[in-house]
C-alpha cells in the first residue's frame, strides 16, 4: 500500500513582491492540478508584512510526487520566480510519522520515511494521551471545576496539544524508536 505524502516548503519573499507572488503561487497550483496524483495545496504567511511563506502540497503517493517535481512544468514554474523567491527548508512526510521522527530535509531522503505501523502509532500516543489526560482532568477539577464544560474542556485542550505535540510525544518517540522501527 503506498502513502500519500506531503512536501512542506518554506520560503522567503521580498514583502513588496506580493502580488507577484500570489499570482506565481497560483500558477504553481494550477499547474500542479494537472498532474495525477495531486491531493492539494495550501499557502499560508505569519503576517501580512512577513517574509517568510510556507507551503504545503500533496500527492497520493512517492511516484506522483516525483513526476511533478521532475516535470518541465515545475521546472519553468521554479524559474519564473528566479530572483524573487529563496527556498529556505524543505520536509517531506507521509502520514503521521511526522510524531515519530525528527525533521528532515527531502533532499536527504531518497524516498519517503517509512513510518512505523500505525498500530505502535496509536499505542505510543495512548502512552502519552492517558496519563497527560488524567493529569489535566485532575488540576482541572481542582482549580476550574466550575467552569463551563465546553471553557474547561478548551483550556485543558489548549494546554494539552502542545505539550503533546512538542514535549511528550517526541520524548518518547525518542525513547521507544527501537520498537517502533524494528
Amino acid at each position: 500500500m503506498t502513502a500519500p505524502v506531503t512536501v512542506s516548503v518554506t520560503r522567503h519573499v521580498d514583502p513588496s513582491r506580493t502580488t507577484e507572488m500570489l499570482a506565481w503561487v497560483q500558477a504553481g497550483t494550477s499547474l500542479a492540478e494537472r498532474f495525477d496524483g495531486f491531493l492539494g495545496s495550501g499557502w499560508v504567511r505569519p503576517s501580512e508584512d512577513s517574509s517568510e511563506w510556507h507551503m504545503l502540497y500533496r500527492f497520493a503517493d512517492a511516484d506522483s510526487l516525483a513526476a511533478w517535481e521532475a516535470s518541465p512544468q515545475r521546472a519553468w514554474w521554479l524559474e519564473a520566480a528566479q530572483g524573487s523567491v529563496e527556498e529556505k527548508s524543505r520536509e517531506r512526510r507521509t502520514g503521521i510519522e511526522g510524531w515519530f521522527d525528527e525533521p528532515a530535509s527531502v533532499e536527504m531522503l531518497s524516498a519517503a520515511p517509512v513510518a512505523p505501523p500505525r498500530w505502535k502509532q496509536m499505542i505510543v500516543i495512548f502512552m502519552v494521551f492517558l496519563p497527560l489526560s488524567l493529569l489535566a482532568n485532575f488540576v482541572a477539577s481542582r482549580t476550574i471545576s466550575d467552569w463551563p464544560l465546553v471553557p474547561r474542556v478548551a483550556l485543558v485542550t489548549t494546554v494539552m496539544t502542545p505539550l503533546m505535540t512538542y514535549v511528550f510525544l517526541p520524548f518518547m518517540t525518542r525513547r521507544m524508536s527501537w520498537w517502533l522501527h524494528r
